[in-house]
Order: C-alpha cells, then sequence, then structure tokens
C-alpha cells in the first residue's frame, strides 16, 4: 500500500487554495497555513483501526479468513490501510469496503438482485421513469420538487477559546441553473452578521461569525427553500455538432485542473483504450459510462485533502465514491477532447439525503448535459431507462458548486478541510482551520411537488 508523503500532500492543496492569489498574499497564507502535523492528523484519523481490531470486526461478522485471504483482500486495495509511525492502521471503513466490494465481484448476481428490491433505489428508478416520460423530446426541466431545508453546523464546545470569534461558512443552492428556481433565504441565526455569497461563485456558501463560550457548542442554522427540477435529454434526438474548439467553454473545460484533473498515463490508457476510434462524443461517453459500471464499485473514501491524485487512486484500487469516479471520468473526458464541467452538492431524495458529486458534459450544439456516473445503470430492459444517468438527472439534487477549488466568499484564511469540494462547509478562527471531527452538521428536508 503506498504511503503518500505529507509534504506532496500539503503542497497540492496549499498550491490549489492559493492559486489565484497575489504572491504576497500567498505568503502569508503559506505562512499561517495548517503545519504538516495537520495532514498527519487528517490521515491518523482516517486510519484509525490497529490490525487486532479488524480481525475482531471480521470474526464478529462471521467472515472466516486465512492469512493469505487478508494478504490479497490487501494488495486488491479491499482492505485499505497505511503503515503510520511503524504499525499497520487500518481506515476506518475498511470493513464495510470489503463487504462491499467482495459483493460486487464475487456476489455480482446477488448484490445486483438485492439493489433491485431496494426501495431507495425502485423510487429513483421509477421517478426518473417519470422524468422520462415528462420531458419527452424536449429536454427541458421537468418535475419540479419544492425543497425546504433547515442546515446546522455545531461546533464542539471549548475547541476553540472563549472569546474567539469563529467564522463559518454553510452551502447554499446556486441559483444560475435552469434545474434550480425560486431560492429563498428563509432564516439564519444571525441576522445581523452575514454574507451571501454571489450565485457566480464557484461554492456558493452563506457566512456567518459567532463568539465562542465556554463549555457551550457554538451554533450557525440557516434554512433556505428551492425548487429542483429533473432534466433529460434523450441520446436518439441529440443534434451534436463539431466542436468550435476555439471557444472559450472548450479551452477552460477540456483543460487539466491538477491535482484531481489530469492525464496521468492511466488516465490516457483507459481512455484510449476504450475510446478506440470513436469520434462521437456522446459514443465515447457510453463506452466509458459502461465501463465505470462493470468495473469501479462505489466504495467510501478518504477524505480528499490526503490524495495526492484522486483518478491515479480510483486506477489502482479500482473503485471510488461519487466524487472519486467523477474526477476520474472527467479527466478521461477531457483527454478526449470532450468538455466537461464538475457539478456537486447534495442528493435530497426523501430518506436518502447526503452528499453527492456528478458533472456536465458540453455538447455542441445542445448545452451542458448532467451526467451522474456513480449512480449507474438502472436494472432495466428499457434501453432509455438503464442509460438514464449518462444524460439525465433527478429533481431530488440541490446544487452548491458549478467547478472546483474556487475561492470562498469571503476568503478563507487558512487551508480547508476540503480544499476541492465545498458541501459540508467550512470552519476556522485565529489559530487556524477547525477539521471536521471539531464539528457536526445536520440537515433537515421537507417536500412538496412543485406545478410543471
Amino acid at each position: 500500500m503506498k504511503y503518500y508523503p505529507f509534504a506532496l500532500i500539503l503542497i497540492l492543496i496549499l498550491s490549489t487554495e492559493c492559486g489565484n492569489k497575489s504572491p504576497k498574499n500567498n505568503k502569508s497564507n503559506l505562512s499561517a497555513a495548517d503545519s504538516l502535523m495537520e495532514m498527519e492528523y487528517r490521515t491518523s484519523l482516517e486510519f484509525s483501526l490497529t490490525e487486532a481490531e479488524i480481525d475482531s470486526a471480521l470474526s464478529a461478522r462471521n467472515i472466516s479468513f486465512s492469512p493469505s485471504d487478508k494478504k490479497e483482500w490487501e494488495n486488491k486495495g479491499w482492505l485499505e490501510y497505511r503503515v503510520i509511525n511503524g504499525t499497520k492502521m487500518y481506515f476506518n471503513r475498511a470493513l464495510s469496503n470489503l463487504l462491499l466490494l467482495k459483493s460486487f465481484h464475487l456476489n455480482r448476481s446477488e448484490r445486483d438482485s438485492a439493489q433491485a428490491s431496494d426501495p431507495r433505489i425502485l423510487f429513483r428508478k421509477n421517478h426518473t421513469a417519470s422524468v422520462i416520460s415528462k420531458a419527452g423530446v424536449s429536454s427541458v426541466p421537468v418535475l419540479p420538487v419544492n425543497v425546504e431545508i433547515a442546515y446546522t453546523i455545531t461546533v464542539k464546545p471549548d475547541v476553540v477559546p472563549p472569546g474567539e470569534i469563529i467564522r463559518c461558512w454553510l452551502p447554499f443552492p446556486k441559483e444560475n441553473n435552469q434545474r434550480h428556481s425560486e431560492v429563498y433565504l428563509l432564516g439564519i441565526s444571525n441576522e445581523d452578521n452575514f454574507l451571501l455569497a454571489p450565485d457566480s461563485a464557484t461554492h456558493r456558501s452563506i457566512y456567518m461569525e459567532e463568539k465562542a463560550r465556554k463549555g457551550e457548542p457554538t451554533v450557525f442554522k440557516t434554512a433556505f427553500s428551492y425548487t429542483s427540477y429533473g432534466q433529460y435529454f434523450d441520446p436518439a434526438t441529440l443534434k451534436i455538432l463539431p466542436y468550435n474548439k476555439n471557444s472559450d467553454i472548450y479551452k477552460r473545460y477540456t483543460r487539466e485542473e491538477p491535482p484531481h484533473i489530469n492525464f496521468n498515463e492511466g488516465v490516457r490508457q483507459i481512455a484510449d483504450s476504450l475510446a478506440g476510434n470513436e469520434t462521437d462524443p456522446y459514443k465515447i461517453l457510453k463506452k466509458f459510462y459502461y465501463w465505470f459500471s462493470d468495473n469501479i464499485p462505489w466504495a467510501a473514501a478518504l477524505e480528499y485533502s490526503i490524495i495526492p491524485d484522486i483518478p491515479s487512486y480510483t486506477l489502482k484500487n479500482m473503485r471510488g465514491d461519487c466524487g472519486m469516479q467523477t474526477f476520474l471520468l472527467m479527466s478521461m473526458l477531457r483527454y478526449k477532447g470532450i468538455p466537461v464541467k464538475w457539478q456537486s452538492g447534495w442528493m435530497v431524495p426523501p430518506q436518502a439525503e447526503n452528499l453527492h458529486d456528478w458533472c456536465e458534459v458540453w455538447f455542441e450544439g445542445v448545452g451542458w448535459v448532467p451526467v451522474d456516473i456513480s449512480y449507474g445503470l438502472h436494472d432495466s430492459n428499457y434501453t432509455r431507462l438503464k442509460e438514464f444517468y449518462i444524460t439525465g438527472i433527478d429533481s431530488y439534487r440541490m446544487i452548491v458548486n458549478d467547478g472546483i477549488s474556487g475561492e470562498l466568499f469571503p476568503p478563507k484564511k487558512f487551508i480547508r478541510s476540503e480544499p476541492f469540494d465545498f458541501q459540508r462547509g467550512e470552519v476556522e478562527w485565529t489559530g487556524g482551520n477547525l477539521y471536521f471531527d471539531k464539528w457536526d452538521y445536520d440537515i433537515k428536508i421537507n417536500y412538496s411537488r412543485g406545478r410543471n
């Protein structure tokens, strides 16, 4: 198992955080940024299980194994570990990932059968069938859902000295997308001291400050509503034109954005082998999508801040969560000259709300088309439904980000807990960043169907 050097990780994060700032500000940010010890700390949180604890957990789940079985799982990356200070330490979610990966590779039919009866999958399947039916051949947004959200970040007591100011950025829905409308701020815990990021910001946020009090949690609350739409582009009706390679869209969205959108050797090899001589961008996308569905199962991910190159990591381990799969897909598409941009925020279906990443592909003459790589293919004989997420998206989304590694509003002084995406929020004080283990978040959602 490769053990990534912390210095490299920190350089990558700092170059991302400070890339658009002046040299003077760069120096200030570098001197104020979290030290290498912060990266070591983040890694120790992710890899906190000893070998004895993993063995005990395997036995508790009645998973019989020999030393050679365990070694094989480790070599495949199914049971992920790192050697930290001379001790083998396992990823917190190594056991659940092992079960997922064994099921995907060794019990595929049983796994697919279980998924087919999963209420969440059935809800998604029925809803997306309705999106297809309602959209017809128009590809306009359909089936609006009115969403009302109460979001809370709670900083744990005494992680900041009493009297110090805590700065907090919470996610807020974007408005510059045809799949979002009627975005309203309904309430906020500090009405006298907040800033709403402009909709043009890469990451849409709402910013607040509060003073820490001894022995008490510091709470940041916001409530908002918006209307979200599903959308479907029928591949049979797409009239895709040749790309204008001199356009700003083409130049911007076919370039690398290191560290996680890159054309490394693995990306080039897999993209070339799958695309072959094909030049139609939709057909290339479809080939890539089927390969992901057959080969890259969803699995819980490390925090992105401790992974230097997500596409390489995903290819090496042949697994990844929604963001890891999206970073790899985007790298492959951009390498093949197909413009694609990051989009993320939350998935908000009833009883299944969570952080989520996906992307949008630009087809000349069509526009931006949503693609959700980690949702995969539906189990259906109806081709349009089976392949829905290659050119479609459901109504249960909240778009927060239209890109990666943007600057927060107002700018953050220290490196972020998540340097590339923005979904949970960010928190800091004058003494440094407050990492995810220093605070909790809570999402509460109410729904009503809109009119279409």
